[in-house]
């Protein structure tokens, strides 16, 4: 999907590496996953899914569903789209059971970290292959 080259791309450009977390699709499968991409005049504009975890790790919790790929593209931005996907992506985890969304974003994208927090994601201790990395931060809201 181009939406993700770009935004690998992004963290190219940010972090001189893409995202290192393995992801693989099929964990965006429903009941235990989703995936929403917004068009604008048909075209794909943002994204963004999230995928369940149902064992306790780091600062994870069972019931949790993780936040992964959000992304709207550049000429887009500043129009609420990643607040639209991100509103999504919480009312189909809450119906699919989930009770917490969490979150890892880095440093270098302050537009993200804007967003979370003013949507109301406070920081919990990073998880999983970012546990670490100095310049991951890790978010957190019950739904």
């Amino acid at each position: 999907m181009k939406l993700i080259a770009d935004l690998q791309q992004v963290y190219v450009t940010r972090y001189g590496d893409g995202d290192v977390t393995p992801v693989d699709p099929a964990e965006f499968a429903p009941p235990l996953g989703h995936f929403a991409v917004g068009y604008v005049d048909g075209e794909p504009v943002a994204c963004g899914g999230w995928r369940a975890h149902d064992e306790a790790q780091d600062s994870l919790r069972p019931g949790d569903a993780e936040i992964k790929r959000m992304y709207v593209v550049d000429a887009m931005r500043g129009r609420g789209l990643a607040r639209v996907v991100l509103a999504s992506l919480e009312t189909v985890a809450r119906a699919a059971g989930r009770k917490r969304m969490v979150l890892e974003t880095g440093l270098r994208q302050p537009e993200a970290i804007k967003l979370y927090e003013s949507s109301g994601y406070a920081r919990i201790d990073n998880f999983g292959v970012y546990r670490h990395h100095p310049e991951s931060l890790c978010f957190a809201k019950e739904l």
